[in-house]
């Protein structure tokens, strides 16, 4: 038998959980579906903060140009206008629901700076602003009776009309009824039944050896909705992280761009600096700029060092560990001193700028599934997301969505899927686990930072290799659907990166180091009789 609900919500980060509320306070019954305990999100692991104009000094203009300027030509203007402007009044929202952002000695919010941004206009919570605001939300949702949670549950695969039997995935006629999801604590495959399925499963950095992301970061959302028919885009935009601290046990723990912002500066192995010179805001550039930078001087091998640069904090002093007490911790496990050492740095594998083709309504092409968050393209990120303007868009876009839905949704519905076999799941097959890290290494090998040509399609043709190992017989395990998942998701980032011939963003190849007119385009890219399908592309492509 399947469990009903009126809505059901695939994770539990910033805009599941802003959606959630917004439905539930409303009537309406909502399952939260995470496949580990509901605190642990791409959310909570937010150091920097959330970029939010609130000051005099500041206006949403120089806001929303910022973000232009980091997005390469790919953003979406009206997206990016509404998003910024509707920011300080979700904000407040946050501090009724209980976050407290940091204040200066003046009383004033002690705004931090970041890559890319003209002002100070970061709202943080020293370094650990996305748990403050996840601990809140989970704290409001726990006082909200309609909603239920589902901790330990993993989202297999969509359960749509075509999926059914009832039509061709696709048609107009197609439709979400809920969802398989695997009780990972108890080794059973259930049903969730609902007309309304809302992915916010966050990003996709596990596809990578080296990420910033916790290991629940799987894709999971991205590959459910591209089964179930629904595109993808611009999944080539993936934005590495310029600063991630290169820990002796092969971790990558992200070292905030606040640092930065307070005036840390990067070195190479010779003590000469990387960024001067090579952009107007140096190591305050935006994130795929310093990544670049960073990736090629490595790429020099000066001093016998090709995997690290340094980043250098120590003017910062014994404020450091005050204002960075999670770095602080992360630095001293690795043996750094961040007060008196230069802290080893890489990119690493950090945020998806592309995602579900939506928009701010949530919508997707297939009826009654919605995405937001990270899992999300609404056109706010382009070719490279501006610094903490994540959570603003999580937060703006999962309260817009489950505001409007809660008044046109029925109060009632009761999709008749309790005959469904819940095995069904596994027609087509799963990947063992044991192949999950040939697929990292790969993807960090030749789809990273700087991208060959010759390296993508290496790429390509490898995971077409391991997509053959694909067996109806694998055993229905997290680890096997995860490994699955990051399959799928690979292989749309690696054909994506291997079709656009240019560099834009986050996308940068040796080949072509310019960006080009006829790429200010994005790529959709879809599953058609089991074949991956790059649509859009410019006629010398097609």
């Amino acid at each position: 038998m399947a469990t009903h609900f009126d809505a059901i919500v695939v994770g539990s980060g910033i805009g599941g959980l802003s959606f959630a509320l917004n439905l539930a306070n409303r009537g309406h019954s909502v399952a939260i579906v995470t496949k580990k305990t509901s605190s642990e999100s791409n959310t909570n692991w937010a150091q920097g903060g959330i970029a939010c104009v609130t000051d005099q000094a500041d206006d949403f203009q120089s806001h929303v140009q910022d973000t232009l300027t980091a997005g390469d030509g790919l953003c979406d203007l009206e997206v990016v206008r509404h998003i910024i402007e509707a920011g300080p009044a979700r904000v407040a929202e946050l501090i009724a629901w209980g976050v407290e952002f940091e204040n200066g000695t003046d009383g004033r919010p002690d705004l931090g700076r970041e890559g890319g941004h003209s002002k100070r206009r970061i709202l943080h919570a020293r370094d650990m602003t996305g748990r403050a605001i996840e601990s809140a939300l989970l704290r409001a949702i726990a006082r909200q009776p309609k909603v239920t949670m589902l901790e330990h549950h993993l989202a297999v695969d969509l359960l749509t009309n075509a999926k059914l039997g009832g039509c061709q995935v696709g048609s107009a006629d197609d439709r979400v009824y809920g969802l398989h999801v695997l009780n990972t604590q108890v080794g059973r495959v259930e049903t969730l039944a609902a007309f309304t399925v809302i992915l916010a499963t966050g990003g996709m950095g596990q596809v990578y050896q080296f990420t910033t992301n916790p290991d629940i970061a799987t894709g999971d959302g991205i590959a459910m909705a591209y089964r179930a028919g629904a595109e993808v885009r611009d999944m080539e935009m993936v934005q590495f992280h310029p600063t991630a601290l290169k820990a002796p046990d092969g971790s990558r723990a992200l070292i905030s761009e606040a640092v930065r912002g307070e005036g840390a500066v990067l070195f190479d192995a010779a003590g000469e600096r990387i960024m001067q010179g090579v952009h107007p805001q140096e190591d305050l550039a935006p994130r795929d700029v310093v990544a670049a930078a960073i990736s090629a001087r490595m790429a020099q091998n000066i001093n016998g060092v090709d995997d690290h640069v340094y980043l250098d904090a120590t003017h910062i002093g014994e404020r450091f560990a005050t204002r960075f007490p999670f770095i602080t911790k992360a630095c001293n496990a690795a043996g750094i001193d961040p007060q008196h050492d230069r802290i080893p740095v890489a990119p690493a594998a950090h945020y998806t700028c592309g995602g579900i083709d939506s928009n701010m309504d949530g919508t997707t092409e297939v009826e009654g599934l919605y995405a937001v968050g990270e899992v999300a393209y609404t056109g706010v990120h382009g070719a490279n997301r501006l610094a903490s303007n994540s959570l603003t868009e999580s937060l703006v876009v999962g309260t817009r969505v489950g505001r409007n839905l809660a008044w046109k949704m029925p109060t009632r519905v009761e999709p008749i899927i309790d005959a469904i076999d819940p095995h069904a799941h596994n027609t087509v097959g799963l990947l063992d686990d044991s192949l999950r890290a040939h697929v990292r290494v790969t993807m960090s090998k030749h789809v990273g930072v700087l991208r060959r040509p010759e390296g993508l399609q290496a790429t390509v043709d490898a995971l077409a290799v391991t997509a053959e190992k694909i067996d109806s017989n694998t055993p229905a395990s997290r680890r096997n659907f995860e490994a699955t998942n990051i399959l799928t998701v690979a292989t749309a980032v690696a054909a994506s990166a291997l079709a656009r011939t240019e560099s834009r963003g986050c996308h940068r190849r040796t080949d072509t180091v310019e960006a080009r007119d006829i790429w200010l385009r994005h790529l959709q890219v879809s599953l058609r009789n089991n074949q991956l399908i790059i649509d859009n592309l410019p006629r010398e492509s097609a």
